[in-house]
């Protein structure tokens, strides 16, 4: 309703829908002296603190005026106001304050080069002036009006309207006085139809517990970090010729607390580094702890990309979990997911009104299997977000690495999706190239940024050169994750060994592109959901054949060359698969052959961490060699594995339960060879045939082409590794 009192830039202020109330609010300058304006819709009377002049109501209006003589007040005075409860308020008026976001940040952010815009976006603990509070900043190009709205101001959108900077699309407002802990969001109005969202802060760094999805106003650069050591170490370190066993962890069902309730991070932080250094793992892989609404998503979906999930506790805590993890000498990688986001009415969907983080049309910016939002890698704000969380992660929370999920998704525009159902590229082709650009771009951040992290690709297609260097071509991660000798070698772990020897070429066929890429070896997580079974329950036979041929797997795993990653649960054959509302079945451990199975993990983890035959040239032909990969019809393996000079490891698996003794193995030294690791002993759980302590001496006896060989006794369903100790 038209309000004859009020001009037109009143009236906009009073329908909450100007876009700078700076313009109209806070003290003025014109014909008739000073001006001091103040809208506050719930208030009855005010009065300027210093000096205790009244300001009078604008008919009909939540604006209050006072006109004077300022110049004894201070550049930043007080209001004083009485509410309807009679209830005093003084706080120190917001708009006295000058724009506080540089021209150059907002340059950097337009133009899609800035790597730390959590920095100055969001919400943070600032000063202006002497005067201490809080500064808010949102980028919100297509609203009408941004207001912060939360626990301070009643919710209501008409009481700290914020200001947008040019043409930026970047609204700000400084809050003084206003101190960490107060929960927030944004409440935008579109320009075009009006309609108005509340939001939380994309760049949040601290979120409610769920169901609730306010932000939180952060408490920052209080932590006190002890890991300054680790992070020498790690800027410099040959990580490409150093072991790297990793453990995958979901932090809500690995352990809980005596009532079932979520451990904190730094309950979790002791337990689990304990376990961990005890089982041999040099790091710890986190599925996504950045903030997500829905339990069941697993943090795949998620909504706060600069806040660790409030399910486990505070920003400081996690801080601390990383901190404790690298006192003790465990590396911590986190799953991170740039490829989508979900839909929720509070998160990036649609923020200011319009697709903004999201590609416009549905052929390029939805999931249709996920029902989820696909970035748009080619918005230089949108390619900002995305960089910037991936440093906060690694540069402020010391990640050590990105395991960065769905990477597929993100390369082809063709990816799930039928004909008519995508849009081709500008050259016809089916290739994300904007994401391909973004890809390139963040792996070259990171890594001029944060020296040392790793930044892995779980990708699962042929794409070409995904672990080698931008400047030859490559999309510039460090190491991607083998799927296809995950899925090789389970299949033809399912066969009944009986078929095996039909199936010989799905278990060496990962050597033909062994070295193609920097592997990782994973069993994560989602080969144990959605119906598949535990990984025991994917072996044949009885109880027994069962752990040998689990052992006999994870045998092959340490021994082959590549990175390794187990999935809790997985070390000690959980039987039934992961269930992540609840917790691991650690009462298995009551049994022997499980217990069996967690000894063997922990005894072949730390053969391959001691061991530099195993991991000195994992991503080289010089670290792996064939003796036999022919012997289908036994269905037998044997291959070296190679370091420097005479650090050789023979290894021999058999596939079948026939006990094959006297099985002449050739070897390329002459000298003792040394039985330093069985999986069917019985400390495993196994049978315990093997080769006993003592050493076995080559013989002068060419055999498969090489000119010494040995004779083995091979157990049934199982793997054995010599080592060369040198000459008689």
């Amino acid at each position: 309703m038209h309000n004859p009192h009020l001009t037109t830039e009143q009236i906009r202020i009073s329908e909450a829908r100007h876009h700078d109330p700076f313009a109209v609010l806070g003290r003025h300058t014109d014909a008739d002296g000073t001006v001091i304006r103040a809208f506050l819709p719930h208030a009855t009377e005010v009065r300027i603190a210093e000096g205790g002049m009244v300001l009078s109501r604008l008919p009909d209006s939540a604006l209050f005026e006072w006109r004077g003589d300022a110049s004894a007040l201070p550049a930043h005075y007080s209001l004083i106001w009485r509410d309807h409860a009679q209830i005093e308020h003084c706080s120190r008026d917001p708009y006295t304050f000058t724009p506080q976001i540089s021209d150059f940040d907002l340059y950097l952010f337009g133009e899609g080069r800035h790597r730390h815009t959590y920095r100055f976006l969001g919400a943070r603990n600032h000063q202006v002036d002497g005067v201490g509070g809080t500064l808010f900043a949102v980028w919100a190009p297509n609203a009408e009006r941004v207001s912060v709205v939360g626990d301070f101001n009643r919710w209501d959108g008409r009481t700290h309207a914020m200001r947008v900077r040019g043409g930026s699309g970047v609204w700000e407002l400084f809050i003084p006085d206003l101190e960490q802990g107060h929960v927030y969001k944004y409440e935008i109005r579109n320009r075009h139809d009006g309609g108005v969202l509340l939001k939380a802060d994309p760049y949040g760094r601290q979120q409610e517990l769920r169901p609730r999805t306010a932000s939180i106003i952060p408490n920052d650069g209080h932590y006190q970090w002890r890991d300054d050591p680790w992070l020498a170490r790690r800027a410099t370190a040959d990580w490409q010729h150093s072991p790297m066993s990793v453990y995958e962890v979901h932090p809500g069902s690995w352990r809980r607390d005596m009532e079932g309730e979520f451990l904190n991070y730094r309950e979790l932080a002791h337990s689990l580094v304990d376990y961990v250094k005890d089982m041999g793992f040099t790091h710890i892989e986190l599925m996504p702890i950045t903030e997500h609404p829905f339990d069941l998503s697993w943090g795949y979906q998620a909504t706060g990309y600069f806040a660790p999930t409030s399910r486990f506790g505070t920003p400081d805590d996690f801080r601390y979990f990383v901190d404790h993890c690298h006192q003790n000498g465990i590396g911590v990688l986190l799953d991170w997911v740039p490829a989508h986001f979900p839909k929720d009415a509070h998160g990036l969907a649609r923020f200011d009104g319009t697709p903004l983080y999201e590609h416009a049309d549905p052929r390029l910016g939805e999931h249709l299997d996920w029902a989820t939002l696909i970035y748009n890698f080619g918005r230089n704000e949108v390619k900002n977000f995305l960089i910037s969380s991936a440093v906060f992660w690694l540069q402020d929370m010391h990640i050590d690495g990105l395991r960065v999920d769905a990477v597929a998704s993100m390369l082809y525009l063709d990816y799930s999706r039928e004909e008519g159902q995508w849009v081709p590229n500008q050259y016809g082709g089916r290739e994300n190239l904007a994401a391909v650009d973004f890809l390139k771009e963040i792996n070259i951040a990171v890594h001029e940024e944060c020296p040392g992290v790793l930044m892995i690709a779980e990708e699962s297609t042929s794409w070409p050169q995904v672990s080698r260097p931008t400047y030859v071509g490559g999309l510039g991660f460090d190491l991607k994750w083998n799927m296809g000798w995950m899925n090789d070698t389970l299949r033809y772990m399912e066969e009944d060994p009986i078929h095996r020897q039909y199936h010989h070429g799905m278990i060496t066929f990962s050597m033909l592109y062994a070295f193609t890429e920097n592997f990782m070896l994973p069993f994560s997580h989602d080969e144990v959901v959605h119906g598949k079974g535990s990984m025991l329950n994917k072996m044949p036979g009885d109880e027994w054949q069962s752990h040998a041929n689990l052992r006999t797997l994870y045998t092959y795993q340490f021994t082959h060359p590549g990175k390794k990653l187990l999935f809790m649960g997985t070390e000690f054959a959980q039987g039934q698969e992961w269930n992540s509302i609840g917790t691991l079945d650690w009462y298995v451990l009551d049994y022997p052959l499980h217990q069996g199975m967690r000894r063997m993990v922990k005894d072949i983890n730390h053969l391959y961490l001691t061991s530099p035959a195993l991991y000195r040239y994992e991503f080289d032909w010089q670290g792996f060699e064939w003796i036999d990969c022919n012997d289908n019809r036994q269905s037998i393996l044997c291959y070296l594995r190679k370091g420097d000079g005479d650090e050789i490891m023979v290894i021999a698996l058999n596939l079948t339960p026939v006990v094959r003794q006297g099985y002449r193995i050739g070897v390329p030294l002459e000298g003792k060879y040394g039985e330093v690791f069985n999986s069917d002993s019985t400390y495993y759980g196994g049978s315990n045939v093997g080769n006993g302590n003592g050493d076995l001496l080559s013989e002068e006896l060419e055999w498969m082409n090489r000119p010494y060989s040995v004779q083995i006794d091979l157990p049934p369903l199982a793997g054995v590794v010599l080592a060369y100790q040198g000459k008689k």
